[in-house]
């Protein structure tokens, strides 16, 4: 994974003193981190779901979208993890014999052309556990890479294009409502959407990933 991987016994912005109290007991244990689609359509099986945080990145529309929500000839925008800053999602506990499946099928959704970099982080779950999760982070290297574009650059990008489960508005608004049921106020996303209503009115929510 190179310089950019993430994992918590390389990366020091995710690692903190933790008590021995506060980590999860049961090392066969398995966590995924989610911040995005995986906040409405998780589309696995999981024990405990909880809201949670993770330090040392934050969610940013920073992926040109070539599959889902948008083509190659017209490029949506999509999620990933920036450095810097933190970021609130949920966690989804695994099963121990389901781990094999379901970190396939994340591989198989996430990985679709290797715009991500699979990394192990820690987080904090809303009742002060402290436990390694599976995520995905963006690959600042990587051609998708779209960095920290202008809101209205990315609104402009995100209102035209249209990918193989739906459009693009349809992506960032399942976003934000989520977060908002959540009562994760996330000013970027937010900053979009509001500018996507005022200029083009309110859009239909749709559930694709």
């Amino acid at each position: 994974m190179g310089d950019h991987e993430a994992l918590v016994s390389r990366n020091p912005r995710n690692h903190k003193e933790t008590r021995p109290e506060e980590m999860v007991s049961d090392a066969t244990e398995k966590w995924v981190f989610g911040y995005g689609s995986l906040l409405w359509r998780p589309g696995f099986d999981f024990t405990e779901r909880s809201r949670a945080l993770l330090r040392g990145y934050h969610r940013s529309f920073c992926i040109y979208s070539h599959h889902y929500r948008g083509t190659p000839e017209n490029p949506g925008l999509v999620l990933g993890l920036n450095s810097g800053g933190e970021c609130v999602g949920n966690a989804f506990c695994i099963a121990p014999d389901n781990w094999n499946a379901v970190k396939a099928y994340l591989d198989e959704r996430e990985l679709v052309t290797n715009t991500y970099i699979p990394a192990d982080v820690e987080v904090e779950l809303q009742d002060g556990r402290t436990v390694i999760a599976h995520t995905y982070v963006a690959d600042p290297t990587h051609q998708q890479y779209a960095g920290n574009l202008p809101v209205r650059t990315a609104v402009e990008i995100i209102v035209a294009a249209h990918g193989r489960v739906g459009p693009n508005l349809e992506y960032l608004e399942n976003t934000v409502l989520h977060l908002d049921e959540m009562g994760i106020v996330d000013p970027p996303l937010h900053d979009l959407m509001d500018l996507v209503r005022r200029e083009y009115g309110e859009i239909n929510m749709g559930a694709g990933i």
